[in-house]
């Protein structure tokens, strides 16, 4: 390889070896400072072409930016305007991205949030807003609480049906729809429909365009809280095109616009607004949005779609797999690329996923790719010339450098481990909300290299070629000596015999201040009886990796997408409280 010829200094910030896998001239890429309009724009610069698909509705670029003049006007009979924000609660439907890009225009930030009612009244009395814009299915019971709780006296309400050919609808989808308004839904005097919302604005006739400004903040969203309490990130127009623009490499020339879809996640995720929607439109995709898929109906959704690109979500990758619907021999070769986001997946369970779509004729290597909120979603991407061994998830994009630090802020060098930080155009603005300054200066941290760094609390090593290794979660030392590594460890522990799946939770150590204690969580495949598969994880793993209690499920809880070992921790800690009390 070419980084054999070079003359490395033990830095990775400085070597930077990732970039001899680019083209000569990403190496040295400069990323456009572009609001998100303009960026769009400038990638489609055909009108007449799909932006998006919506239940059978094809909405072009020219009826797109339509949409988004009518929102801008409407907000700013509403009052919005410079450094407003707007709070959202919808699913991906296309009345979100309208509201994004119309917020752009006029200088305000939309908040987006998918939680419990409690945390969405949370998220609109930090915005002081006094509208809300949500799904027309929210309970009455929910908007009685919003306008007990907050100063919002207006709800917007989005129907499912805005912008859908109705008849277009798989049958499923209208069952999936009906069922969400199984609670009493009924108005309140002062709310109004999507429609009226745009016909507010019908004679607003002012120049509502706010002074161009790319680094003004845009969009802001809440951390699924899946690893510990959840975070409000400000991301500006910059940051989430500085994402686009160096992801553009991702999607391979094609001669017809191909179709990415994008079922059921929600966009107040931030790697779901960015990477899978205002990526793939950037790059001139068809992008299907399908939010009212049903779980339980992903596969049938999947074959009805072909999709060419589809972000591999492991827990939908998982229900593929399990699927009795998709026959042996069904043919996946429209599927273009494999690439898993969403949390890491151990080295078993990639090699099983990459032999299933294998199986059905998908000849992509299966690739990983790693990101964060705080850094607008993608950090890296994937090189398939490196196996998805202890932890890979790829390179540093073209215009973003990673290096692993020490505490005390010193570079580390190739294959040692510290704490991954990046530095690049993506990183957030800042934390909002709750301790936001504080939490904002514990993460973005200048260091003695001049530069400013995201700290991202995961432990890894980049290898001598710019690959970067995920390890796990923050600094997990047990009692009595030695680190736990999550992903190391379940590696070793997946592979024991008897084992079907598994994964740790590493749980507060209740006796030892900062130190923690593993559990294990395993789905027997029932060649071998417990006891069996213990003495296996005996052999398996070091003295101090051996989980403290081993706790037999039948299959693999999730929470957003995510494994959910935050729930999990919790109850054991709950558990260990009980049975204080009951000593006591």
């Amino acid at each position: 390889m070419e980084n054999t010829k070079m003359n490395l200094t033990g830095k990775p910030s400085v070597d930077k070896p990732w970039l001899q896998f680019y083209p000569e001239q990403l190496r040295n890429v400069e990323v456009p400072k572009m609001t998100i309009e303009e960026f769009l724009k400038f990638k489609n610069q055909d009108e007449n072409r799909i932006a998006f698909e919506y239940y059978g509705n094809k909405i072009t670029w020219k009826t797109l930016w339509e949409e988004v003049d009518k929102a801008a006007r409407s907000l700013k009979v509403l009052g919005y305007g410079d450094g407003r924000r707007i709070p959202l609660f919808l699913q991906s439907v296309p009345a979100h991205y309208i509201l994004l890009m119309a917020a752009e225009r006029i200088g305000a930030t939309i908040i987006c949030r998918d939680d419990i009612p409690e945390e969405l009244c949370f998220a609109i009395r930090k915005s002081k807003a006094d509208t809300a814009f949500v799904m027309d299915y929210t309970s009455k019971e929910d908007e009685e609480l919003f306008r007990a709780t907050t100063p919002m006296t207006r709800m917007i309400k989005i129907s499912p049906y805005d912008y859908a050919d109705k008849d277009a609808m798989p049958e499923y989808t209208e069952k999936e729809i009906a069922s969400r308004y199984s609670k009493n839904t009924e108005t309140t005097e002062g709310n109004l429909t999507w429609k009226e919302f745009l016909e507010l604005g019908k004679d607003y006739h002012e120049d509502y365009m706010a002074e161009r400004n790319p680094d003004r903040p845009v969009f802001g969203a809440y951390t699924s809280g899946s690893t510990g309490i959840s975070k409000l990130v400000i991301h500006s127009s910059a940051n989430v095109v500085a994402v686009a623009f160096q992801m553009s490499i991702f999607i391979p020339p094609s001669d017809v616009q191909e179709k990415w879809w994008l079922p059921i996640l929600p966009p107040a995720l931030i790697a779901v607004t960015v990477s899978m929607t205002l990526f793939p439109m950037s790059a001139g995709l068809n992008v299907v949005l399908d939010p009212f898929c049903p779980l339980e109906d992903i596969d049938i959704a999947f074959m009805e779609q072909k999709p060419n690109f589809w972000a591999l979500v492991p827990m939908l990758c998982e229900m593929l797999m399990k699927s009795d619907r998709i026959p042996e021999d069904y043919d996946m070769s429209h599927l273009r690329t494999l690439g898993t986001g969403a949390e890491a997946m151990n080295e078993r369970k990639t090699q099983e996923v990459e032999a299933f779509f294998h199986k059905h004729k998908v000849t992509a290597t299966l690739s990983a790719g790693y990101g964060q909120s705080e850094g607008c979603s993608n950090f890296t991407l994937p090189n398939p010339m490196f196996p998805l061994v202890d932890g890979c998830v790829g390179m540093p994009m073209p215009a973003t450098v990673m290096s692993v630090f020490s505490d005390d802020l010193e570079e580390l060098s190739y294959g040692e481990i510290g704490e991954l930080c990046m530095t690049g155009p993506a990183m957030m603005l800042h934390y909002g909300g709750w301790m936001g300054a504080e939490m904002t200066e514990r993460t973005l941290i200048n260091h003695p290299d001049g530069k400013c760094w995201l700290h991202t609390g995961d432990k890894a090593y980049i290898n001598e070629h710019g690959i970067v290794y995920i390890l796990g979660r923050g600094t997990t030392k047990r009692y009595g000596g030695g680190e736990l590594y999550m992903m190391r460890m379940e590696t070793k522990a997946v592979r024991v015999p008897g084992v079907a799946d598994g994964f740790f939770c590493f749980v507060p150590d209740q006796e030892h201040e900062e130190y923690f204690l593993p559990y294990f969580y395993v789905i027997l495949d029932g060649t071998k009886t417990l006891d069996e598969v213990k003495a296996g994880l005996a052999d398996a793993l070091e003295d101090y990796e051996y989980p403290v209690e081993i706790r037999v499920i039948t299959e693999r809880p999730f929470f957003h997408f995510k494994t959910n070992r935050k729930e999990l921790t919790a109850a054991i800690l709950a558990e260990k409280e009980k049975e204080k009390s009951s000593v006591a």
